[in-house]
């Protein structure tokens, strides 16, 4: 008969998922991260202490009726087009995080938000762990971001960065970045999961209790999310990211999570020899300048709620190899393969003996199903060499039977294209590819020589 053995308590525990285990690993083997096991403390169970909450206390439950938003109204930031992604402006205790790549440009555009909020005249409290003051400095005088309201502090304790808040009480607390403050109340270096924990619960803590806005800066790991526990962005309201590809300098800012407004705004800036600079309309940046070439269309994206044309162009040259080169940027590879097929075979365009290039012009990327339609249309252009006038756009999606289905939001595409000046739009109403093309056919005059004019 089998002796029973003495239950044992697991004494080490992952900080991201719960998993337990007997001994110390390098890496939990549930959620596969890194450096998250650690010794559990000791199970002592709970204390319950119920006492009656006293009268005139601040914080009692009332009904939803009757709470007053009045007292939170949110502060414009002074860059118009972080406020759009913030909803409007930052609200008072507001915990937003900001994550990037490496060299995008994060610190910069937070500079700006310092200065203009400092020009408004909120008083401004900017910690740097990364970068000294004298580094800070020197980018403000080459943003023009100096301002006798903006404080620096170069500081990697957390103690310390909290000792600055006491003295200068900002209206507005920007910590660059979470990963490399450190506090004296969690073991660990800087950038371990419980010292990030540690510090961005202290840090809400305060902007919540005291009423300051707080964006605190996070890094990204090489898969490009947040670097830290998951809790991170359960405890902050806001979470954005700051994107752009480094060959441009076009950047947006997205808001993956927001407690104070919408989800799907995107903010968009030019990143310049003097700093960061908005782009409240970056349409011509999509677009290319001078008369219609063969091989182009305008697609119309959307960008959260924002409607942006994109010039999409093809080139096809004939090819004697057998395997026929496809070379995209800026669109989805496989979703071109599907296009050029779906030509062949329910339009009668060839293209399994050409080379095809298809790019988007600006560096955008363009990935969404609403390209398939104008992708479609400038690779025809290319092969039948036929330019497609600048007045007309196309939306649209390609199925693999040849019909252009509806995408989202199109009625809000084709106002913003007509609002830009494109006044034929070439979308699902025209049936299937093949009535597409005969549409835009309608509208383009044979250029001169043209041994098959029209589509």
């Amino acid at each position: 008969m089998a002796s029973r053995r003495p239950a044992q308590t697991a004494p080490y525990r992952c900080t991201e998922c719960g998993w337990t285990t007997l001994r110390w690993v390098g890496r939990c083997g549930e959620c596969q991260q890194w450096g998250t096991v650690v010794e559990a403390a000791e199970q002592t169970g709970i204390t319950r202490s119920v006492a009656p909450v006293a009268p005139g206390a601040t914080r009692v439950a009332r009904p939803i009726t009757q709470l007053d938003t009045t007292d939170a109204p949110r502060r414009t930031t002074g860059v118009g087009e972080f406020d759009r992604v913030l909803g409007g402006g930052v609200v008072p205790g507001a915990a937003i995080l900001l994550s990037g790549e490496p060299g995008v440009g994060k610190s910069t555009l937070l500079l700006e938000v310092a200065a203009q909020s400092a020009r408004a005249g909120r008083r401004v409290l900017y910690a740097s762990a990364e970068e000294s003051t004298a580094q800070v400095r020197l980018r403000a005088e080459r943003t023009n971001a100096l301002h006798d309201e903006l404080y620096l502090a170069s500081e990697t304790d957390l103690a310390t960065i909290l000792g600055h808040v006491d003295q200068v009480e900002p209206q507005l607390l920007i910590v660059d970045s979470v990963q490399t403050v450190s506090s004296a109340m969690s073991d660990g270096m800087a950038g371990h999961p419980s010292q990030v924990r540690e510090v961005a619960a202290t840090l809400i803590r305060i902007a919540k209790d005291r009423g300051i806005p707080t964006i605190i800066v996070g890094h990204v790991t090489k898969d490009g999310t947040i670097a830290g526990p998951r809790i991170l962005e359960h405890l902050v309201d806001v979470v954005c990211h700051f994107e752009g590809d480094r060959q441009t300098s076009l950047r947006f800012v997205r808001a993956l999570k927001n407690r104070f407004g919408p989800t799907d705004e995107v903010g968009c800036f030019d990143m310049t020899g003097a700093g960061i600079a908005e782009v409240p309309d970056p349409s011509a940046l999509f677009l290319g300048h001078g008369d219609p070439e063969p091989g182009t269309c305008i697609a119309i994206s959307l960008e959260g709620r924002r409607a942006l044309p994109v010039e999409v162009q093809a080139l096809t040259i004939a090819s004697s190899s057998p395997n026929p080169r496809r070379i995209v940027n800026g669109v989805d590879s496989a979703r071109v393969a599907m296009v050029l097929a779906v030509l062949e075979r329910r339009a009668g365009i060839k293209t399994s003996d050409q080379d095809v290039y298809v790019s988007t012009v600006g560096g955008v990327r363009f990935t969404e199903p609403a390209a398939d339609l104008a992708i479609a249309i400038a690779v025809a252009g290319s092969v039948r060499n036929q330019a497609t006038p600048r007045h007309l756009a196309a939306v649209g999606e390609l199925s693999l039977t040849g019909e252009v289905r509806p995408v989202t939001q199109a009625p809000q595409r084709r106002s913003e294209a007509k609002r830009l000046g494109y006044t034929d739009v070439i979308d699902n109403r025209s049936g299937t590819l093949s009535g597409a093309l005969s549409d835009v056919r309608l509208r383009v005059r044979a250029k001169p020589g043209d041994e098959a004019p029209g589509f």
